[in-house]
């Protein structure tokens, strides 16, 4: 889940600002260390465990000679996060410098064999591997382009990789499998990259290379070639996003700009209706629908389940991608599978992806363009919402659970849920109007161990959701419950004053969740309720309260309740001293298994 950046500049101007420039966009897939590495008449390498700006005071990491050159963020996976651990990675010569995000599952075989052969190796990553490979072929007098083709050819698991040689001092070779890559094409230069917020910058033109394509930039062009060394040519697609998108626009934090942004990102997921409309009509004959997705993804998807099932009569599954082969045996041609990815490059995901098109309709639910899901899908919403930076996903939820809200109230022909979803956004405008009550609240809990979360039917996914949020950027323990599954076991764990988010909107689940309210509440809980501004006994009942138009019944929930949530973690979070956009042990696309 690293961060990967390379550049070749046209003229003679130092690369390493701009490659620090365009790291830091990517920061949000690791933070354990950054590291730097251009090409003058050496390789020149800084780098060092820490944050781009801590690692950057300490280094001057723009202060580097040469016009070509690699950069890395990293979030560790092979060894300890430290200076020797970081990338870039290099052989003992310093010969070949390479960056990588992903796995190289067989590098202890290859390291083992390296040394046989004289290879000293300094570090604990899988990556370190990677120089000497290519060290070793180029010393057999193959050039940097067949020593990456060489190497691919050996190491196995995943892969994005941007490779330099002091050899050929003009050149840097690329190339993925199960990773993300993409190439940028500036007018001062031409970009590899892990993302696109990293190069929006200088570039928006884009190419996508497909798997063991390898990707050869110099100062006057771009070659692509496939894996029988043929030059091939790629589709260009440009980049409506702006680099003002991924900017922080006055915020504190990218969390809670996008927070903000969630509105805007829903209306332009509603633009997706007439396509959505296409792709129900092209998909015609089917018995069922699976879902398959990770984290967030998954709890919109438990979502689109309610959904589904209740105005469509469709019966559908909900998997998540790291399980999915233990369910793929039970697809046929009658069976919808639809892939859930804010990034389209989750590796759990595009694994599972493989395996459904082999017998099944595919739909991918994507935020990025271009990426994975949208190349493998046979069907693809996009969702519209812009680059999403903070980690903890936000408007990338809303945009997803948009795209299913529309896509079942289509495939049921309920123009009654069509007209509610369009009036999603007022209502999200007037929740984020008045936000000084969860404030407040977020001073009251930031030091308590455990929060719970409880909903029925369609706010049951709101309580996961909620609970997630909340650990991931503020570090308590959250879970969250079908309430109606408190008799079960989870009953045991309140006690006085610990706090419990009931979800309780209008509907016919309101009586049961407020028995659930008074049973926890009974127990000594402290109950922070989420409900209409006109249930006066909800108000009564809990101890805080934040209310919402009582026009947002239980069904359109989902895409209106989970917005205090996400403030409530958001705040708790600033409150403990935590910056929300970089929680510890996690990174923004998940791309490793």
């Amino acid at each position: 889940m690293c961060g990967i950046v390379g550049c070749i500049l046209k003229d003679n101007k130092k690369v390493a600002p701009i490659l620090l420039n365009c790291i830091s966009k990517l920061e949000y897939r690791g933070y354990d260390s950054v590291g730097i590495a251009t090409i003058d008449d050496k390789i020149n390498i800084k780098k060092d465990k820490g944050e781009i700006n801590q690692v950057n005071k300490k280094l001057n990491l723009a202060d580097m000679e040469g016009n070509l050159g690699i950069a890395h963020v990293r979030w560790a996976t092979h060894g300890d996060p430290n200076k020797t651990n970081s990338h870039p990675q290099f052989d003992e010569n310093k010969t070949v410098a390479v960056v990588h995000n992903g796995i190289i599952e067989n590098y202890l075989d290859i390291k083992t064999q390296l040394e046989k052969e004289g290879h000293k190796f300094i570090s604990q990553t899988d990556t370190e591997v990677i120089p000497h490979l290519i060290e070793k072929y180029m010393d057999k007098g193959l050039d940097l382009e067949d020593s990456l083709r060489e190497t691919i050819n050996i190491i196995e698991g995943s892969y994005a990789i941007a490779a330099i040689s002091v050899n050929e001092p003009d050149k840097i070779v690329a190339t993925r499998k199960d990773s993300p890559l993409i190439v940028g094409i500036g007018d001062n230069g031409y970009y590899v990259a892990s993302d696109s917020p990293a190069i929006l910058e200088y570039a928006n033109n884009i190419i996508y290379p497909d798997e063991n394509e390898l990707v050869i930039l110099n100062s006057s062009e771009i070659i692509i070639k496939d894996k029988n060394d043929n030059i091939i040519d790629k589709e260009i697609q440009t980049l409506d996003w702006t680099p003002e998108m991924a900017e922080k626009e006055g915020y504190d934090y990218f969390m809670i700009k996008e927070i903000n942004e969630q509105s805007k990102a829903i209306q332009n997921t509603l633009t997706e209706k007439i396509n959505i409309k296409k792709i129900i009509d092209d998909i015609d004959d089917i018995n069922r629908i699976c879902f398959v997705a990770c984290g967030t993804s998954y709890h919109a998807s438990l979502t689109g389940k309610y959904l589904i099932e209740s105005f469509a009569g469709i019966s559908t599954d909900v998997i998540l991608a790291s399980e999915f082969k233990y369910f793929a045996n039970t697809l046929d041609d009658k069976t919808l599978v639809i892939f859930i990815s804010q990034s389209g490059e989750t590796a759990d995901t595009l694994k599972a992806l493989d395996k459904a098109n082999e017998t099944s309709k595919t739909l991918g639910i994507v935020n990025v363009a271009g990426s994975a899901v949208t190349r493998k899908a046979d069907y693809v919403i996009h969702t519209q919402a812009g680059p999403e930076i903070g980690v903890a996903a936000t408007k990338t939820y809303l945009s997803q659970l948009t795209a299913i809200y529309i896509f079942a109230g289509l495939l049921s022909s309920n123009n009654s849920l069509l007209e509610k979803i369009d009036r999603v956004p007022e209502f999200i405008d007037e929740v984020l109007l008045d936000v000084n009550s969860i404030i407040e609240m977020s001073k009251k809990y930031k030091f308590v161990n455990d929060f719970f979360f409880i909903g029925r039917g369609y706010s049951y996914p709101i309580a996961l959701e909620g609970a997630l949020k909340l650990k991931e950027i503020t570090y308590i323990h959250g879970e969250g419950y079908a309430a109606g599954e408190l008799k079960h076991g989870p009953l045991a764990l309140i006690d006085e004053g610990i706090p419990v988010v009931v979800i309780n909107p209008p509907g016919d689940d309101h009586k049961k969740t407020m028995n659930n309210l008074k049973e926890v509440k009974a127990r000594g809980a402290d109950v922070l309720a989420v409900g209409s501004s006109s249930d006066k006994m909800l108000i009564e009942e809990a101890d805080d309260v934040f209310t919402i138009n009582p026009e947002v019944d239980q069904v359109i929930a989902p895409l209106v309740y989970i917005i205090p949530l996400q403030i409530l973690a958001y705040y708790v979070a600033i409150e403990r001293g935590l910056n929300p956009d970089k929680p510890k042990n996690l990174a923004k696309c998940v791309t490793v298994e």
